[in-house]
């Protein structure tokens, strides 16, 4: 029987370990709240995604928000929370303690004492759920969706998790010891390394792995983002559910939230703007898409340092994101790989910058801002070391994520019809018709391009114009879209 009791206050009482623990129910409505708020996320990002690549392969950009996502939640439902988030294992990873929930309901969450443990479980979910849909942008246009099934759920498991776990386990304070990374004194409030560290790795793998898509080099990939409107529409979802995503991480309502969501507001912004100025600069236009990747690039970078920074901090974070970011989209043409939604470009470096500039701008004040986190702070409080706990996890996120992800893409290509690349008919006709069935839109025969630019009425014209930096994808262009 679970032992609750309700205070004259009106909060909850729980026993737990001859210890009575309260919890706020303004604390747990806010983190409720919270988790819808990041779940809208990963709609958000499918559009996104959708909207950049070409309309033959929109519908299955779509179709990965919503599968990925729902085999990412079962996994982390089934064994994943228990690896990162049980008391019991080791640093890098925890045991099956709490395989199936088992044992998850009011105790205190090993993230903070102040929720009890399943509401931790949910809202943890979002985020186990929306980090392999980032990583998802690179199978665009090349890769069958059977084995990306497979790879999800694998992925899930063996990297995500150990990294939560190192990352934001953080044992009772007393005989349970947490995540490494947590244990170290390494700064990460909402995710640096966890969501984008590891996902933009695990992108750059894929995209290694799979090879260049069909016509890279050429003409027949210098494609402009087919449908603007899903990517303003998508970007809109994403910084409003990232409120919830930095601002939940708070795991109360109290003023550090409030200061969460305001520097990730500013960072977005700003990134946003720096993004479209660098981009003006080449052909004297202000493009939306490009305003549009470089908010999310400020959103990303913000991530790790948004519980820790104050206001004007936020703005070397937008201004440095959209610079990092949009000047890291051409890294895929020197090093010749087809990242072509540039997804480690926004998160890969967009996290690392993050990590580096928290251990500059971390401020032990604002982190006391819950009332209960004590910091020794980053540069400006004079704790110089935490750039080296930072640049550590940083370089372990990146350099596990990276090398895990190619041995789980080269074990499951070899099980019996689960090999990743499309075929070249495949690739010819689209995803969309050849794996899903389904066009995002259905235009009269009559107005279909066949010749491999997308399938969209305009979108011939539209290549041969020629395309921006922000807008292109061409193999051998400076710059591509960022992608979430």
């Amino acid at each position: 029987m679970v032992n609750v009791t309700l205070t004259p206050e009106g909060n909850i009482s729980t026993l737990w370990k001859d210890e009575t623990y309260q919890y706020n129910l303004g604390d747990m409505a806010w983190i409720i709240v919270a988790t819808g708020l990041v779940f809208i996320m990963i709609p958000g990002l499918a559009f996104f995604y959708a909207g950049l690549g070409r309309a033959k392969s929109a519908t299955s950009m779509l179709w990965m928000g919503c599968v990925v996502m729902s085999i990412a939640m079962f996994t982390w439902s089934f064994w994943g929370f228990s690896l990162a988030f049980s008391k019991r294992g080791s640093p890098y990873i925890r045991n099956l303690d709490n395989f199936g929930l088992m044992g998850v309901d009011m105790q205190p969450s090993t993230g903070s004492p102040y929720i009890p443990q399943l509401l931790y479980y949910i809202y943890q979910m979002m985020f186990a759920a929306i980090t392999p849909v980032i990583a998802s942008g690179a199978f665009i246009d090349r890769a069958r969706l059977a084995p990306v099934m497979i790879w999800t759920f694998c992925w899930s498991t063996i990297v995500y998790a150990p990294i939560a776990c190192w990352t934001w386990n953080l044992g009772d304070g007393g005989d349970i010891k947490g995540g490494w990374a947590a244990t170290m004194g390494g700064l990460d409030f909402a995710g640096g390394t966890p969501v984008h560290i590891s996902s933009g790795t695990a992108a750059l793998a894929i995209s290694i792995f799979l090879g260049r898509r069909k016509g890279y080099g050429t003409e027949v990939l210098a494609y402009r983002p087919h449908n603007v409107s899903y990517i303003v529409i998508g970007t809109m979802l994403l910084w409003f559910g990232w409120f919830g995503f930095n601002g939940g991480s708070a795991l109360g309502a109290n003023l550090r939230a409030v200061m969460a969501m305001t520097v990730t507001n500013n960072a977005a912004a700003v990134g946003g703007l720096t993004w479209m100025f660098w981009d003006w600069r080449l052909e004297r236009k202000w493009s939306a898409v490009g305003f549009c990747s470089g908010a999310i690039a400020g959103l990303v970078a913000i991530t790790p340092g948004s519980g820790y920074v104050a206001w004007p901090a936020s703005i070397v974070f937008g201004v440095v994101a959209g610079t990092v970011c949009n000047w890291g989209t051409g890294l895929k043409n020197i090093i010749g790989v087809d990242d072509s939604l540039d997804v480690f470009a926004a998160h890969g470096l967009g996290g690392i910058a993050g990590n580096i500039l928290t251990a500059f701008f971390a401020d032990n004040r604002v982190a006391s801002f819950d009332g209960s986190t004590p910091i020794a702070g980053g540069w400006i409080n004079h704790n110089y070391i935490q750039l080296g706990y930072q640049l550590a996890d940083s370089v372990s996120g990146f350099a596990y994520s990276f090398v895990v992800t190619m041995i789980l893409l080269f074990l499951i290509d070899r099980i019996p019809g689960c090999h990743f690349r499309a075929s070249d008919e495949d690739e010819v006709l689209g995803i969309d018709l050849a794996q899903v069935g389904e066009q995002c839109v259905v235009y009269p025969d009559h107005f279909l391009d066949n010749s491999d630019n997308g399938g969209s009425p305009a979108m011939v014209e539209q290549s041969k114009e020629g395309s921006s930096p922000s807008h292109s994808h061409h193999g051998h262009s400076k710059a591509e879209v960022s992608a979430v």
